[in-house]
């Protein structure tokens, strides 16, 4: 399409020596089919052929899976993207959690009576759901042993994984890296150096309560985005000095008064909706803030300033996000009926359905087709809406005019957007022009 497109592949090699650009995907269930959309989009923003945009990849919860989805694959980008966006389209509860309403109801029978005091022989952590099939589907889906190729031959930097750790609520970032990376340790926060596997995933998407946790090694460990409260630490301490973030938070403001009169009191669902919120959205948020008062800092210091104790390890980062242009929450409440009949019958009860609000827990636990795909639309969609500035942020450069490209027509020879014919190909190497397809 542009001839400054012509060797964009290459522009984005050579700037991925100097410049490491990290790839963030944020938690939130169901809402990470939204990513998958973004990344679609972006595929097909960049060069046909680009195998890997970001050296630097980071996941926590359901963008963990994700993360592993782009790097636990071969292929170019736009295969991986497409492979992940197949695997979103056809999802259903099935296929995360065991939806028999017998199981869910005895599972919550074993985690009252636990709460009672009772005394319980089991061996496995207690949770409403199991999650059993989920561990299936990643073992099928994810080629672990891809990313020790992709990090030994150096098309991928890193990739880590946060979880949260119940013995000591220290958020911990397990990854895969190559040898020159150091761990790092910070207030509630430290990283480990490892060979991911499914464990690894299934922590860092156990939702509390809802799935249960996962062991490793000695401890056991739960959702991500419990304690994370620097999102973006883990990719900046992986070497990343741009970051691409793609976020799941709804960015439309919900009105305090309907028609002059108070909302209802809210629903159970809708209370635990904001607390998710409040895990998984919130926390992204605050810390891009503070990223742009350290860039704006720095920016400001003088080179003597930089150098002294304290900032001298800081850089300036370099960020674009991504976010929802639609509220989540009230699309998963168009979806509703897609759910399994024990959870919807338990949404009915609950009256959690028919009220304003509800739509927030459905947001993160609807993980049903028509749902998924809706987001895998919006993400796509919101995507191509900043795609110029999405190829700013690649250094793609802007489409020329048709001016320019009838001046480098004339000195080079003509552009062709389809194959030429024999006689046609001659004919421009009698006259000594060469060509170039667009």
């Amino acid at each position: 399409m542009a001839l400054s497109k012509i060797n964009a592949f290459e522009q984005i090699e050579k700037r991925g020596m100097s410049f490491k650009t990290g790839l963030i995907l944020s938690g939130g269930g169901a809402r990470a089919a939204y990513q998958v959309g973004v990344l679609q989009a972006l595929a097909e923003i960049l060069p046909k052929n680009t195998r890997q945009p970001f050296p630097i990849i980071t996941g926590t919860s359901a963008g963990a899976l994700n993360a592993l989805g782009l790097a636990g694959r071969p292929g170019t980008f736009r295969y991986r993207t497409q492979a992940l966006s197949t695997i979103w389209s056809s999802l259903e509860s099935a296929a995360i959690y065991r939806t028999s309403g017998f199981a869910v109801t005895r599972n919550a029978l074993k985690i009252a009576w636990s709460m009672l005091g009772g005394q319980s022989n089991h061996i496995t952590p207690l949770a409403l759901l199991d999650n059993q099939p989920l561990r299936e589907l990643l073992a099928e889906a994810i080629q672990f042993t891809h990313i020790e190729r992709a990090v030994t031959g150096g098309e991928l930097e890193a990739i880590g994984l946060t979880a949260m750790n119940y013995s000591n609520g220290h958020s911990t970032t397990f990854y895969q890296g190559q040898a020159h990376i150091a761990p790092w340790s910070r207030a509630r926060r430290h990283s480990v150096a490892c060979k991911l596997g499914v464990e690894h995933l299934l922590a860092s998407s156990a939702l509390p309560t809802l799935f249960p946790a996962t062991r490793i090694g000695q401890h056991y460990f739960g959702d991500g985005a419990l304690r994370q409260s620097r999102p973006l630490s883990a990719a900046i301490h992986l070497g990343a000095d741009r970051l691409f973030i793609v976020g799941v938070s709804d960015q439309m403001n919900q009105p305090s008064l309907v028609d002059g009169h108070p909302l209802p009191p809210p629903t159970i669902t809708q209370v635990l909706g904001q607390m998710l919120n409040g895990v998984f959205l919130d926390s992204i948020d605050a810390d891009l803030e503070t990223l742009h008062r350290v860039n704006a800092l720095l920016s400001d210091r003088s080179n003597r300033e930089l150098s002294r104790p304290g900032i001298d390890g800081m850089r300036l980062i370099d960020s674009l996000i991504i976010s929802p242009s639609q509220s989540l929450s009230e699309i998963a409440r168009e979806y509703v009926n897609e759910l399994p009949r024990a959870t919807r019958r338990f949404l009915n009860v609950t009256r959690s359905i028919r009220d304003n609000g509800s739509g927030g827990a459905l947001s993160y636990i609807l993980f049903e087709p028509g749902y998924c795909q809706h987001l895998l639309r919006l993400g796509y969609d919101d995507a191509m809406a900043q795609r110029e500035r999405i190829s700013a942020f690649f250094d793609l450069g802007a489409s020329p005019s048709d001016q320019q490209i009838q001046h480098w027509s004339a000195q080079h020879g003509p552009v062709v957007r389809k194959p030429l014919n024999p006689i046609q190909r001659r004919w421009y190497q009698l006259i000594g022009k060469s060509i170039r397809r667009l």
